[in-house]
């Protein structure tokens, strides 16, 4: 596990206050919404404006592409490092 899947998933305890998990509890390809984690569409616009504050990133839209990114943690950074490259 890496840096940034590690600061996503203290992100995701410590903005949705999900007190009786730890990061190790999320796998990083594990589903954050639906049978995965259990996040529902509340959370994913908590997150969003964690992830905007913490990372800088402007998330315009929701589309299913931008779906796809929240997926799970590993796809969330993949999208963070994308977008990060691109602002550079």
């Amino acid at each position: 596990m890496d840096d940034l899947e590690i600061k996503i998933k203290k992100l995701i305890i410590s903005s949705l206050e999900l007190e009786e998990i730890s990061a190790e509890d999320i796998a990083s390809d594990a589903a954050l919404f639906g049978d995965g984690l259990g996040l529902d569409s509340i959370d994913a616009l908590e997150l969003g404006v964690a992830i905007r504050k913490t990372f800088g990133i402007r998330i315009e839209t929701v589309s299913d592409e931008i779906k796809q990114h929240f997926s799970s943690v590993r796809a969330l950074a993949a999208f963070i490092r994308e977008q990060s490259g691109a602002q550079a």
